[in-house]
């Protein structure tokens, strides 16, 4: 069964910052979760439909709004594809005008 970009970032979302988990699974892969050498935060590079993606824990520590949500206990994913950033994700908040962004650069439809 496949997929839609969302279902699979939600996952990924959930595995790192809800589950913690040291791997996230996708389809039968496993990829590795990493902290970042300065700020110490949880990344996981996976691929979607063959296309490299990164989830990246958002940095509480920045002045963006995403980073407020952070401060305030929320659990905030940023997701990126060749070092931009293309969708947010909170528990209860998917940055939906990103997403129409990364949809029309990847041509990924939900």
């Amino acid at each position: 069964m496949a997929t839609s970009l969302e279902e699979t970032l939600i996952s990924v979302w959930k595995q790192v910052l809800v589950e913690e988990v040291k791997g996230v699974t996708l389809q039968d892969r496993c990829f590795p979760v990493r902290r970042t050498s300065r700020s110490r935060l949880r990344e996981v590079d996976f691929q979607f439909e063959g296309h490299e993606l990164r989830g990246l824990e958002q940095n509480p520590e920045t002045p963006s709004r995403w980073a407020q949500l952070a401060r305030q206990g929320k659990k905030v994913m940023q997701f990126l594809q060749e070092r931009r950033y293309h969708a947010s994700y909170t528990i209860d908040n998917f940055d939906l005008e990103r997403r129409i962004k990364f949809e029309r650069r990847t041509g990924y439809r939900k």
